[in-house]
């Protein structure tokens, strides 16, 4: 190639670099006047109010949590996150409004986000199990009545966090005004009762649009639909052909976007992503212990009020075997709220109408 021409794609190419390194440039400093932005948006400014974000030694590690309150008089609720590894530090900023009468607690649970990234692999590896992060539940219940200077607190568990949320009240009752689950895991029975609504639902998508090559293969999964590995991986295949709804494709309410929540940065997106397939390779799947335990294993009766907030259109975690594990139960008050349309991620494309429920069933139960 002769000098002249290398010169030139040389200095076409320093160009290149030169426009996407400010391109880059612009875009982060887009982002961060979002975020704070965001940040004016979301402060908590009363006289009597908590906005913390800090490491707690629990279990032996460092973890990550967040408190925020407009009346540090208010219960607290502590929210236990799915997934598993699913923080949700960057997707609840539709929460302002529940600052107004609880002080809400996020917490990163082992293996997920900043508590991920502060410990790391090796070091976390060993210890995913459902009692240690049970036992860690525990610990930061009694962190948190010390710090807030509280006696009891209320719980809410999603999805994974349910279950978890479950195995916790479980234990310690004498910690707690109520339990409150939404996308409520049961066990295996959870996840058998979503895989016979994704097979109907997929079969109505075949015939739609008129696939006769999926409703072929569909067939003997209609007639059987067990939740064997070569039946998940028909399923799969359809699914994604056909596009049946997915569990991201829901939509956030609140006020900040993910991408600009304040104070996460692009290496706490890092963190998330990777706690995520970590903790699932522990904690999800045939193997993992929403798999092969159950709730109803630790038996009906319950020393504390439980209220179950449930969509009835949740395909992900079923309201079906919630409701049967909920008519099982014994409690001092108990109470099963059916939202209707509501999907798996009411808390957050559902907001307001979670926190009425919060405030019509579990408030009022959050006194001494």
């Amino acid at each position: 190639m002769p000098r002249k021409a290398a010169r030139r794609i040389g200095v076409s190419l320093l160009g290149v670099a030169g426009v996407l390194v400010i391109a880059a440039a612009a875009a982060l400093g887009f982002r961060a006047y979002r975020q704070h932005l965001a940040a004016e948006t979301l402060a908590i400014r009363s006289p009597n109010g908590v906005q913390e974000g800090a490491f707690v030694d629990i279990g032996g590690i460092k973890q990550w949590i967040v408190i925020r309150g407009e009346d540090r008089a208010n219960p607290v609720l502590l929210f236990v996150h799915g997934g598993p590894g699913g923080s949700t530090l960057p997707i609840s900023s539709g929460w302002r409004p529940w600052e107004k009468h609880f002080t809400v607690v996020q917490w990163d649970q082992r293996g997920t986000g900043r508590t991920y990234g502060a410990a790391g692999e090796d070091t976390l590896a060993p210890t995913m199990t459902l009692e240690r992060m049970t036992q860690d539940g525990i610990e930061l219940v009694e962190y948190l009545r010390s710090h807030l200077h509280k006696d009891k607190i209320v719980l809410v568990g999603h999805s994974w966090g349910s279950f978890l949320g479950i195995h916790i009240v479980k234990q310690r009752p004498d910690l707690f005004y109520a339990y409150v689950g939404t996308g409520q895991v049961v066990g295996r029975v959870t996840f058998e009762t979503s895989f016979e609504l994704a097979i109907v639902h997929l079969q109505q998508l075949a015939q739609s649009a008129g696939n006769g090559e999926a409703l072929t293969e569909l067939a003997p999964l209609v007639a059987r639909p067990v939740m064997t590995p070569e039946n998940r991986l028909v399923a799969d295949k359809w699914s994604k052909t056909l596009g049946l709804p997915s569990i991201e494709s829901f939509q956030l309410a609140g006020p900040v976007p993910p991408p600009f929540m304040p104070d996460f940065s692009l290496l706490d997106w890092y963190y998330w992503r990777k706690g995520m397939a970590f903790s699932a390779k522990y904690l999800r799947g045939r193997d993992g212990p929403m798999f092969k335990r159950d709730i109803r294993s630790l038996g009906p009766a319950f020393s504390i009020p439980v209220v179950l907030i449930e969509g009835d259109a949740d395909y992900n975690t079923p309201s079906g075997p919630a409701e049967q594990f909920f008519d099982q139960i014994t409690a001092p008050y108990k109470e099963f709220v059916r939202v209707a349309g509501g999907e798996h991620f009411i808390p957050f494309d559902r907001p307001d109408q979670f926190l009425a429920a919060l405030l019509t069933y579990v408030k009022p139960l959050a006194h001494d």
